[in-house]
């Protein structure tokens, strides 16, 4: 039995098809790329629109990652995104001042306070809930990869409403052109050395940050209120 035969005798009279003239498998090819290619659904953003809201609180991530420098480089990336897309957004030197002085120091402490308490505080309409699933640097057999992956909820703070969620990865290799084995496994370990120093996962972040914050995309955050298209989407 060759490998075709064997991957598709799985499938309950795959087999038998592709025995008798093996006519089954374009359209089964053509039925799994279809599967594959099927957008996500549509978000609902009728809470989203009827919130409206004009500015945003963004809070300390929480980090589900190794890197303790995670936090700190994702929160600097996520304001820029947030406001070319019409929002303002509250400083977050000023917010994580604000946490400090009332003692809260920890992600988890400053994301469990009540939406009412939050925008009594800091006056803002919406607060940003990041999570940070990967961050850093994972080394491959021939390859130093630079993984980031982050999700985020904004929540309306009046109503404590949840008005939109989404999640974005970046994956980012070192781009060898180097074929031989050797030099591919010293690059990897050199660029993997060379990730500590120059921090390509911050630039992983800050591609991530963008991808998943910036409006006029499929689910993603609708234009804001200081934003020219504004109630187009």
């Amino acid at each position: 039995m060759n490998v075709l035969a064997m991957l598709f005798s799985r499938v309950p009279g795959a087999f038998h098809a592709i025995s008798a003239g093996r006519r089954v498998f374009p359209f089964a090819l053509a039925a799994l790329l279809s599967a594959c290619a099927t957008p996500p659904e549509q978000f609902d953003y009728t809470a989203f629109r009827a919130s409206r809201p004009r500015s945003i609180l963004v809070l300390p991530p929480l980090n589900n990652s190794l890197e303790v420098d995670a936090p700190p480089s994702l929160l600097s990336v996520t304001t820029v995104p947030l406001a070319e897309s019409g929002y303002y957004v509250i400083p977050v030197t000023l917010s994580e001042e604000a946490f400090r002085q009332n003692g809260v120091t920890v992600a988890a402490d400053a994301q469990d306070l009540p939406p009412a308490k939050l925008r009594e505080i800091f006056g803002a309409d919406a607060a940003l809930y990041l999570a940070i699933e990967r961050y850093g640097v994972s080394y491959r057999l021939i390859d130093s990869v630079v993984e980031v992956a982050i999700t985020a909820r904004l929540v309306d703070l009046a109503s404590g409403q949840e008005l939109w969620r989404g999640r974005h990865a970046v994956a980012m290799g070192n781009n060898s052109n180097n074929s031989s084995l050797v030099g591919m496994l010293v690059n990897a370990i050199v660029s993997q050395i060379a990730n500590s120093l120059t921090d390509r996962t911050h630039k992983a972040a800050r591609i991530a940050s963008y991808q998943l914050l910036s409006a006029g995309y499929r689910n993603s955050m609708l234009f804001g209120p200081y934003h020219p298209r504004h109630g187009t989407d």
